[in-house]
């Protein structure tokens, strides 16, 4: 596995996949050709079949000068979901390079033909393997990752943190409508400032934590600055859940460092044996993987044993399984903003489960890992960050003159 500064990235939404990794392929293009006079980019199958909401084209234009964007909306199966060309002309108008380079999920890219320049520095690829290390040892999985990335790597998560509140206090002061022809209306502040009729005056977990996602992900869907946890469709899902557990609790930014470590584990092995990318997996491999990282960061907090972790991770992921990825109209607004509140507080409730019933689990992290990615090279590809199935095609069909407050 690779360092875990390659997992959280800082940057701006709404797509790691989308819009993260085609802006820095264009950036890397555009430093090996300087000289170039025209650039064409065609993107492929998901890329090209939601990159409008996604902002794709925008993110490119951005980074390169002189540049045509050509969108195939076909699905071709023998590329990856994910997939753009980079061609270079020169002054005469005649192609100097060409470059298949591909998003893989998280705001990663792969120039096909060339090796990976990211070592893997984890030598352990299993939890199994994880968990016997530390437990030989005696440590837990914060000291397992400062083990393996240096004492420095403390700073790094620090930064992390404060990026993630920043992000939750934007999105709660931020009131208006989301980019983009769904008109979305941002709910964050209403979370906060509603109330029922006859509600006491303090605001329910739920409430909280709900609105705390919503914030962060409100946040990615208007590109503001938020980071890949694991991915910016997710990125709500762990910074609601530590950001309360801080608020009522009082935990210490230390202790919120360490879970962001412990999280971190499950997430890279996730992206290391499966997919972190809903192009590829559904938003299984998205939303999914950022409860369970939420719920094993949640058992963390409270001091739970390695093996209740693993067993909230599982419990986050397994009832995540068969998610597809459906954004209406191809932006990372319906159903993804709520459906990051839904899985924060589902991370919560796993964790108290893993906490009273993990004598008598029967599936290890590593197998639900593994029947994550399988259920998701089985789905349709209508479900994996098309907009073809699922509740944007309803959308189009039914629904698309809504007023979608």
């Amino acid at each position: 596995m690779q360092t875990i500064k390659e997992l959280y990235r800082i940057g701006f939404g709404p797509s790691s996949s989308h819009t993260m990794a085609p802006s820095n392929a264009a950036s890397i293009i555009l430093s090996r050709y300087q000289e170039a006079q025209k650039f064409e980019i065609t993107l492929y199958n998901s890329l090209a079949l939601t990159g409008k909401g996604h902002l794709t084209d925008e993110a490119i234009i951005k980074a390169l000068p002189e540049k045509e964007v050509i969108f195939k909306f076909e699905i071709d199966k023998d590329k990856h979901p994910n997939t753009m060309i980079f061609k270079v002309f020169n002054k005469d108008n005649t192609e100097i390079a060409s470059h298949e380079v591909l998003s893989v999920g998280g705001g990663k890219i792969v120039f096909v033909g060339e090796e990976e320049s990211i070592p893997n520095i984890y030598p352990q690829g299993s939890f199994k393997e994880i968990s016997k290390y530390c437990k030989d040892r005696k440590i837990n999985l914060y000291q397992y990752v400062k083990v393996i990335e240096g004492d420095e790597i403390d700073d790094f998560l620090y930064l992390i943190w404060e990026t993630m509140k920043e992000s939750i206090k934007r999105g709660l002061m931020t009131q208006g409508i989301l980019p983009g022809n769904l008109k979305v209306v941002r709910k964050a502040p209403s979370l906060i400032t509603k109330k029922l009729k006859n509600e006491v005056s303090e605001i329910t977990e739920n409430r909280l934590i709900s609105a705390y996602a919503f914030a962060v992900n409100e946040e990615n869907a208007s590109g503001g600055k938020i980071v890949t946890a694991p991915t910016c469709g997710a990125c709500g899902v762990l910074p609601a859940v530590l950001y309360y557990m801080q608020e009522k609790h009082h935990f210490s930014d230390q202790k919120i460092i360490e879970a962001l470590a412990t999280a971190s584990v499950f997430g890279n092995l996730i992206k290391h044996n499966a997919s972190i990318s809903g192009a590829v997996a559904g938003c299984q491999a998205e939303v999914g993987s950022a409860c369970s990282m939420a719920a094993a960061a949640h058992a963390s907090l409270f001091n739970l044993s390695i093996d209740k972790q693993e067993y909230a991770a599982e419990i986050a992921m397994e009832h995540h399984l068969g998610l597809t990825c459906d954004p209406v109209n191809g932006f990372v607004q319906i159903p993804c903003i709520e459906r990051n509140a839904v899985a924060a507080l589902r991370a919560v409730d796993a964790c108290g489960l893993a906490f009273f019933l993990s004598d008598s689990r029967k599936i290890s992290f590593d197998t639900v890992i593994e029947t994550m990615y399988q259920t998701g090279l089985d789905m349709h590809s209508h479900y994996k960050e098309t907009s073809e199935g699922g509740l944007a095609k309803y959308y189009k069909e039914n629904d698309n003159d809504v007023n979608c407050w």
